[in-house]
């Protein structure tokens, strides 16, 4: 009786351990294990240059989820990329691997690296300032320039399409869990990109407009919304803004529909830099500015007493 007592408490004991693996399980989210490659380029959709790199990295590390920030950079712009990077990077868990090519200097004397920040996160990408906003802000803990072999797609390696021949394959080995470290040697600097930054006077504030917000044709510049707000204004003020030596005189807004269809704003977008839009229009074609353009914004007058 005794042992038949004991085996039921056994059994009993068992099946809660199955119970709470089980629940366990339930609550990890899928695919928690699998290695992320994040993809960016400025090749476009309208080739076959994404499918390939994509099918490169498939057949090294099969259990990989690829993800894209876009294939749609603007051709040979390090700049745009690297603010693109920069503004995704945040969002994703340490471990992510970042797959970056903007490389206007291929087969060139430019290096092939791997970068790991201090977050933990892995770049693979030329050397040509695409991870600047990311080092300035999150850092960086060591780099390797890619010349290890067996890291890359093979023999032939060619000279216009190292996305195929060799970040894809890094990115892939670094998915299997590889020591990134054997990629080849280490690196003690990297380039880096001179980014447009305004500047503060006793006047106002100069700027550019660094980008267009695609597909809605609102500009983005590089004056940050803090340095804007020691100018004085505050929301609802009307600022005249000199874009090209031309003024635009806009509401300072907290949103579009803060001013009626077809009306210009200026605003603090997203990622906290000052934009300028039209309510559901196109600023760009509307105003006829595009990037690279002058700004300039005036400190706010002083109020009569």
């Amino acid at each position: 009786m005794r042992i038949g007592i004991a085996l039921v408490a056994v059994a009993l004991a068992c099946a809660g351990c199955g119970s709470r693996t089980s629940d366990e399980s339930a609550q990890k989210p899928a695919g928690a294990d699998r290695p992320t490659i994040v993809f960016m380029t400025d090749f476009g959709t309208a080739n076959d240059a994404v499918a390939i790199c994509r099918a490169v990295i498939i057949r090294i590390a099969p259990d990989t989820r690829l993800m894209d920030i876009t294939h749609q950079v603007t051709p040979f712009s390090i700049e745009e990329g690297a603010r693109f990077l920069a503004g995704v990077t945040p969002y994703y868990p340490s471990g992510t691997i970042f797959l970056a090519v903007v490389d206007p200097g291929v087969g060139t004397s430019r290096k092939a690296v791997i970068a790991k920040s201090k977050t933990g996160q892995f770049f693979v990408l030329p050397d040509n300032g695409l991870i600047t906003p990311v080092e300035d802000r999150d850092g960086i803990e060591g780099v390797r320039e890619i010349t290890n072999a067996e890291w890359m797609i093979g023999a032939g390696i060619s000279s216009t399409f190292h996305g195929r021949d060799i970040f894809s394959p890094a990115a892939a080995h670094l998915a299997t869990g590889a020591d990134w470290t054997m990629a080849g040697p280490e690196l003690k600097q990297l380039v880096r990109l001179a980014p447009h930054t305004a500047t503060v006077d006793a006047k106002g504030i100069t700027g550019q407009v660094i980008a267009l917000d695609d597909p809605y044709g609102s500009l983005i510049t590089d004056i940050l919304g803090d340095d804007f707000k020691k100018l004085g204004y505050v929301l609802g003020d009307k600022v005249t803004v000199q874009l090209q030596g031309k003024p635009f005189p806009m509401p300072y807004s907290k949103t579009f529909m803060d001013v009626p269809v077809g009306q210009p704003l200026l605003y603090v977008d997203s990622r906290g830099r000052i934009g300028f839009a039209v309510n559901q229009r196109d600023f760009s074609k509307v105003n006829k500015v595009e990037p690279p353009a002058k700004v300039f914004i005036s400190r706010k007058a002083p109020q009569p007493k």
